[in-house]
């Protein structure tokens, strides 16, 4: 393992009725609040209510709201957030959504302690050295922003999409009330679930030399959310599947998977790459391109491939190579999320080949991407290729 230091203050209040807990939470940390949200479902399923509702119990609480945050959300929304603190003074943000709510939410609170264009700080340009304070409540297990410090964002203006972390922008707080997931449908359920195990496979897939309880957690992850989510697909209003795919969405990307060690994150790259020129469910990319991804290092590099599929898979791996193990696990793991529903092609979101170039040009931040096998800009366009 590499040396390492690993810090998570964020708080968790996990379970039914948990909600009402952040009008004992903000004045901790301000009272004049953004009410940070989405396109309207908190609205229909009441959440809402029970969110103003508890604000409202907050002596001399003065509350902003902000709606509309895209689902890949957008500078332009960023900055408008922004103005919303300057212009009324407030002092706290609470970010009521998924992902890119709450990545909103921490764009937003660095941007305003910062001079120049906020995007310095998304595009690691420039160093946030402070934040307004956030609090979330988690609407939908997928992204893990709830107990970690990253966030991403997209230039719909540039078709670019990149992604910070600050150790400013960790949630002081996030409410985990696995009832409200409740109302979420299946395809972002099932999107949800792709990304969780997504997060995991970019902290598993790593060239240290030795990391084994970080990758038996991973396992972990991944055989628990296996094991719910088909149950969680047919009966979308199951409280306990819920609760078992939100603890592992939170956990999948907390920092405890990559305590020393050198995550990837190239097929993330690739995503946010198409994302930003294709505005896909960032879900249903992952699932369409992890699984090419993994066929292009598995020719290189199979033996971590061949071990996912021993221990997660229960693939029998005697008298049997690393490439064959490989390739039976890439497809137990196609098979695994089209039984739920994902999509498998670009072509599925009408993505042909005619990008290919620009999406490859946005996903090389840097001269090669990922870590356990270094990508070319040639790389990642035959993996598109593939993916289409």
């Amino acid at each position: 393992m590499n040396t390492f230091q690993f810090i998570n203050p964020a708080k968790i209040l996990f379970g039914r009725g948990q909600v009402a807990k952040i009008k004992d939470e903000i004045p901790e940390y301000g009272r004049r609040i953004l009410l940070l949200y989405g396109g309207g479902s908190i609205k229909k399923n009441g959440l809402y209510d029970q969110v103003t509702r508890a604000l409202s119990e907050i002596p001399g609480a003065h509350v902003v709201e902000l709606s509309g945050v895209e689902p890949n959300p957008r500078l332009t929304t960023v900055n408008k957030g922004i103005e919303l603190i300057k212009q009324n003074d407030l002092d706290f943000i609470l970010a009521v959504g998924g992902g890119s709510v709450i990545d909103c939410a921490k764009a937003i609170a660095v941007g305003v302690h910062y001079e120049g264009d906020v995007w310095d700080i998304v595009t690691n340009k420039a160093i946030p050295t402070k934040a307004v304070p956030i609090g979330t409540v988690l609407t939908i297990s997928a992204t893990g922003s709830e107990m970690n410090g990253g966030s991403v964002i997209t230039n719909w203006a540039e078709n670019d999409k990149r992604f910070f972390v600050s150790n400013h922008t960790f949630p002081k707080f996030s409410v985990l009330d696995p009832e409200i997931t409740a109302s979420v449908p299946k395809d972002q359920t099932v999107y949800g679930i792709v990304d969780i195990m997504s997060h995991v496979f970019e902290q598993y897939f790593h060239d240290s030399s030795k990391a084994p309880l970080q990758e038996r957690f991973g396992e972990s992850i991944l055989q628990t959310t296996m094991e719910a989510a088909p149950k969680l697909i047919d009966d979308l209003h199951h409280f306990e599947y819920r609760e078992v795919i939100m603890l592992n969405g939170t956990f999948a990307l907390n920092g405890i998977l990559s305590m020393g060690i050198e995550a990837d994150w190239a097929t993330h790259m690739i995503e946010h790459a198409v994302s930003a020129v294709h505005d896909i469910p960032h879900g249903g990319g992952l699932a369409i391109l992890f699984p090419n991804w993994m066929e292009f290092v598995a020719a290189k590099k199979p033996v971590k491939v061949a071990q996912l599929g021993i221990r997660v898979f229960g693939i029998e791996a005697e008298n049997r190579k690393d490439s064959d193990l490989a390739a039976e696990t890439i497809r137990k793991l196609r098979e695994f999320w089209s039984s739920l529903g994902a999509p498998s092609k670009l072509s599925d979101y009408g993505i042909n080949d005619s990008e290919i170039d620009l999406m490859a040009e946005r996903a090389m931040v840097a001269e090669t991407i990922g870590n356990y096998v270094p990508l070319t800009k040639k790389d990642v366009e035959s993996i598109l290729r593939n993916s289409i």
